[in-house]
């Protein structure tokens, strides 16, 4: 077999340039991979920071908006603290009607505070949601009558608060023992209320009756108000029509208008009379509620000493117009013994004097 014939220098080189080639193509490729690492790498960060970029906007944005809203709240909170309140409804919307009044059990005094613990001292009260249409000063003509006066608070300061009125309760405690003078202690009521408060409307109430229906509104009207038209003691009718006694209400022009109430009526009986009198000789004309809204229950009691009726009324009140001008609230005498704020009243003790003989 013939040997082969083989050039080693050419397979050598040859050899070599095929190893050559094979670094080249691996450099090549090493590049390659490098480069394609790098894009990936800046790829990958700038999505990040695309994406940070966009999360940090919308947390701005989110925040911007919160601060907003948050602004909006708080300058609504703020409106709604400074708007100033309306003025109250007429008639309240809180009346309930008809009432029920008994005297059978006792009143404590600390349960009518437990039932009005919104109350302020001297039995005073204002609404908190509205603006009451009037400032009222309830005058009581009082002596030894604990008893009828803790009935009286347990009934009315529930009615006059649903009645949403700004009102005071004054008790005017005729001190000693002389002859009890209803109509001038009703003239110091007036006095001594105005000294504390600016109030527009007056009702004079006696402290035995209370009324059974809370639409029986306790204020002033366009002209002077009987309140009391229906009392049991009377049947629940009117005992005759210029009958003015119980419980009236007067505004402070209407009461200043009739220079107040006689003061010279000393003893039970008479000054209702007169005072009508006064307002009739002014023009003026009584209105009242209907007998049904205007019933009023009395706390039967035997008559006070010292209250026994009096002899001079009858010729007093003929002699009405000509002494009304003189005798009133700009002849009015009195000395203050004692003023002291109770919580569910106003209670002012004062010597009014006696009579003349």
């Amino acid at each position: 077999m013939p040997e082969a014939n083989v050039n080693f220098g050419v397979l050598h080189r040859t050899c070599k340039a095929l190893v050559f080639l094979c670094f080249i193509y691996i450099s090549l490729t090493l590049v390659y991979y490098a480069k394609s690492v790098n894009f990936r790498l800046d790829f990958m960060q700038n999505q990040q920071s695309q994406v940070r970029t966009e999360a940090n906007k919308l947390a701005s944005k989110d925040f911007g908006a919160l601060a907003t809203r948050d602004t909006q709240a708080v300058n609504s909170t703020k409106t709604e603290t400074t708007k100033p309140l309306e003025k109250c409804p007429d008639p309240s919307p809180l009346l309930v009607g008809p009432l029920r009044v008994e005297f059978s059990a006792p009143v404590s005094l600390e349960v009518v505070m437990q039932e009005n613990p919104d109350l302020r001292e001297g039995g005073r009260y204002t609404p908190t949601d509205c603006v009451a249409l009037q400032k009222v000063a309830l005058i009581i003509p009082f002596r030894n009558r604990e008893e009828h006066l803790k009935y009286w608070l347990y009934y009315l300061h529930p009615i006059l608060r649903r009645q949403q009125l700004d009102y005071g309760v004054y008790v005017i405690n005729q001190a000693g023992e002389e002859t009890f003078n209803r109509a001038k202690l009703l003239n110091v009521g007036y006095v001594e209320a105005l000294k504390e408060y600016d109030y527009d409307c007056f009702v004079f109430s006696d402290v035995d009756l209370i009324p059974m229906d809370d639409r029986n509104t306790y204020r002033c009207f366009s002209q002077p108000r009987h309140l009391s038209v229906s009392m049991d003691k009377f049947g629940f009718r009117l005992p005759y029509n210029q009958y003015f006694g119980g419980v009236s209400s007067m505004s402070k022009e209407q009461f200043l208008k009739i220079n107040g109430f006689p003061n010279n009526y000393w003893g039970w009986g008479g000054e209702d009379d007169d005072i009508y009198n006064r307002l009739v000789s002014k023009g003026m004309s009584i209105s009242r509620p209907s007998g049904a809204i205007g019933k009023c229950r009395m706390i039967r009691h035997e008559r006070d000493r010292k209250n026994e009726p009096n002899p001079q009324r009858f010729n007093r009140i003929a002699r009405t117009r000509q002494t009304m001008h003189s005798d009133g609230i700009n002849s009015l005498s009195y000395s203050v013994v004692k003023l002291e704020k109770l919580p569910l009243y106003t209670r002012i003790t004062v010597d009014v004097g006696k009579p003349t003989k």
